[in-house]
């Protein structure tokens, strides 16, 4: 597993939301969940390029969240994050919403 992998599990993820309602994000708290998914790959990206640690906001429009995690997916990719428990978080995330 490598950087291919995460940005292939990012991809399919932004797939699956960038098209939801404002309504859809609110169900089951999944804007917060996917949020905590954002936080993660900038820690990662942060990590791998010895920079400090930051916290993704967290916007007041949820629907900005797919760009969000296109940005900071392609940010972790770039920084060569190699990490098989950040693909697999990205595939738990979107495992978690497809069951909701």
């Amino acid at each position: 597993m490598g950087t291919a992998d995460l940005t292939t599990a990012v991809d399919r993820l932004v797939r699956q939301v960038q098209h939801w309602t404002p309504a859809r994000w609110a169900r089951d708290d999944r804007g917060a969940r996917v949020h905590h998914l954002l936080q993660a790959l900038a820690d990662a990206a942060a990590d791998a390029t010895g920079e400090v640690r930051r916290a993704v906001p967290r916007l007041d429009n949820d629907l900005a969240i797919p760009d969000q995690l296109r940005v900071l997916g392609a940010d972790a990719a770039a920084a060569g994050v190699d990490s098989p428990d950040l693909v697999n978080l990205v595939r738990e995330t979107a495992a978690a919403i497809a069951s909701t």
